[in-house]
This record gives C-alpha cells, sequence and structure tokens, in this order.
C-alpha cells in the first residue's frame, strides 16, 4: 500500500505526463496506468485534441485517478481544462495571473519553476505544489538548497527523471516526481507504457519502504 505523500490530494506521488497521445489511445494507456496504481495523470495541452482527451480519461477513470492537462499556459486553456472535467493543472513556468485564475477555477496547480524567486512566487500566486523543471539539468542538488528555504510546499521533480534517479530526488527533498518521456512516447504500445509504470513505481516504492 503507497502512503499518502502530504499536502497531496492523490495517494502515489508520481504525476504520469502522456505527451503526444491522441483521444483514441486514452482509454487504453490511462487504464492501464490507473490499473498499475497511479492516479494522477496528465494530458499536456500540445498533444492532439487534448481536451477531447482529458475529457475521455474523466469520463472513464475520474473517480479512481485525478485527471488534468500539463504544458498550461493562459487562461484560456485552465478554462477549457475545467470544462473538461479536468481537476490537475500543470504548467512549465511561473505565471502569476495564469495560476490565480486556476486556483480560483478550483484546480489542483502544479507551477513550473526554476529558480527560488520563481517558487516563492507560484506559492504566492497560489499554487499548492511546485515543479522543478527541467530537474535533470538542475538535479538533486538545487532540490536540497531550495528546501533549506521554501515552505514545506511539496516539490515534484520533472523533467528527464529516471527511474534510477528517483531516490536522489526524494533524498534531496522532493515528494515525488512527474514522469513524461521516460513514461511514455507516442504511439508506443500499451504494454510498453505498463511496464515503464511498473518500473517507475516500483523505484518510488523501494525507496519509501
Amino acid at each position: 500500500m503507497v502512503t499518502p505523500a502530504p499536502s497531496l490530494p492523490f495517494r502515489l506521488p508520481l504525476i504520469a505526463i502522456l505527451r503526444g497521445i491522441t483521444p483514441a489511445e486514452v482509454p487504453a494507456h490511462v487504464g492501464a496506468l490507473v490499473e498499475e496504481g497511479y492516479d494522477a495523470i496528465e494530458i499536456p495541452t500540445n498533444s492532439p485534441d487534448w481536451a477531447r482527451s482529458v475529457r475521455s480519461a474523466v469520463d472513464a477513470f475520474g473517480e479512481r485517478a485525478m485527471i488534468g492537462a500539463g504544458t498550461v499556459l493562459t487562461n484560456a486553456d485552465a478554462d477549457a481544462l475545467v470544462d473538461a472535467g479536468g481537476r490537475l493543472m500543470v504548467t512549465p513556468n511561473t505565471c502569476q495571473p495564469v495560476i490565480r485564475h486556476a486556483v480560483k477555477r478550483g484546480l489542483q496547480v502544479a507551477a513550473g519553476f526554476a529558480t527560488a524567486s520563481e517558487a516563492f512566487e507560484a506559492l504566492d500566486a497560489g499554487a499548492q505544489i511546485l515543479k522543478l523543471f527541467p530537474a535533470a539539468l538542475y538535479g538533486p542538488d538545487m532540490v536540497r538548497s531550495l528546501r533549506s528555504v521554501l515552505p514545506p510546499a511539496p516539490i515534484f521533480a520533472v523533467g528527464g527523471v529516471t527511474p534510477e534517479a528517483i531516490a536522489s530526488y526524494l533524498s534531496a527533498g522532493c515528494v515525488g516526481a512527474g514522469i513524461g518521456g521516460e513514461l511514455y512516447k507516442p504511439g508506443q504500445p500499451v504494454e510498453r507504457t505498463r511496464e515503464h509504470a511498473r518500473r517507475f513505481r516500483q523505484a518510488y516504492l523501494d525507496h519509501t519502504a
């Protein structure tokens, strides 16, 4: 059993990122992720007909997982996400007006940041989760330094995180990770998505056991 991470609305703190997925592929791939215990799933806005994919995932799995969108850059995207039934909004950047708008719309916001100043700005705008991006560029030492000055908001490492690297980010002060290209690439078979999901989940469980 997975112990809930602090201050998170989902149990497994691994956000599955399905960049490039099509609406027709959503039921099989999201279904496989849910079966493997994933309950935070992101479909980026630069995926084909992303809002339709979010709606499909929400209709089929919304009671078992928090479905959302990533690469959300505008208020219009946030509104479209709400209209599609999504509850999680992930950004690659720190844009206070968009974060504030999304929070007012009732979305859980994971805001992208790369500096301490951006992290504080995201929290000031109401973001509930911080997303260090691209994490592979900054590494666990960056997380450790930030953790010494930031309030106890959950930090996720996103961008180039592998199963082998998860433990180092968790030890440095992250509560979880967002996993994208290392989990899913457009057109890959469902069983590959399932296999990758299992590897990431086991890496997390091995560290937190």
